[in-house]
């Protein structure tokens, strides 16, 4: 049996590509996970697994899809091969079932590891080199102080029953954002 594992790493991906990539190349299951590869558990690359058999083949479209670091694509080889499956990458041309195909396997994980190495640290150099010049990261703030200034208003102003006249909903609601951002807002003057 030929079994399809894919992975998007994050929301806004769509497995689709992966998913069409393996019914071509005759999965007869497919299972795709839809988080990011850096959380240890992956439940669908799990059932996976445990589905594979010996004789079995496991197909993924990139060897990144896999796994995010060398250690973790050789385990997860060892871990097929102990069961007796061999890794089949589609866009690689691997088929670790052969001697050629794991050599290449072991040479492609290295410099998969190689590149994403590289790609951290030079974001870690252009966040270091933004901050030398006064730059500082993360996303803008939501609201400005007047707005934060009218929401505690708001949000303290008491009816004649005592209580409060605005829901966080309705503030929320005024000020175009989240409940979530609100509260958060909120929780910043208690601290």
């Amino acid at each position: 049996m030929r079994i399809g594992y894919g992975r998007v790493s994050t929301r806004d991906q769509n497995p689709e590509a992966q998913e069409d990539a393996l019914t071509a190349a005759g999965c007869d299951r497919i299972f795709v996970d839809k988080l990011s590869g850096k959380l240890a558990s992956r439940p669908e690359l799990d059932k996976a697994l445990m589905t594979a058999r010996d004789g079995d083949q496991f197909v993924i479209t990139k060897l990144d899809r896999l796994g995010r670091s060398l250690k973790n694509l050789i385990g997860l080889s060892e871990q097929l091969q102990a069961q007796g499956v061999g890794l089949v990458v589609l866009d690689q041309g691997i088929d670790t079932s052969t001697p050629v195909g794991r050599m290449f396997f072991h040479i492609l994980g290295a410099i998969a590891e190689f590149e994403h190495s590289l790609m951290v640290e030079r974001t870690k150099e252009g966040l270091e080199a933004a901050r030398a010049r006064g730059r500082k990261g993360g996303r803008k703030q939501a609201l400005k102080p007047r707005q934060v200034a009218l929401a505690q208003q708001m949000y303290d102003e008491l009816g004649e029953d005592g209580k409060r006249k605005h829901t966080v909903q309705d503030i929320a609601n005024e000020l175009g954002v989240a409940r979530t951002t609100i509260y958060r807002y909120l929780e910043k003057k208690e601290n």
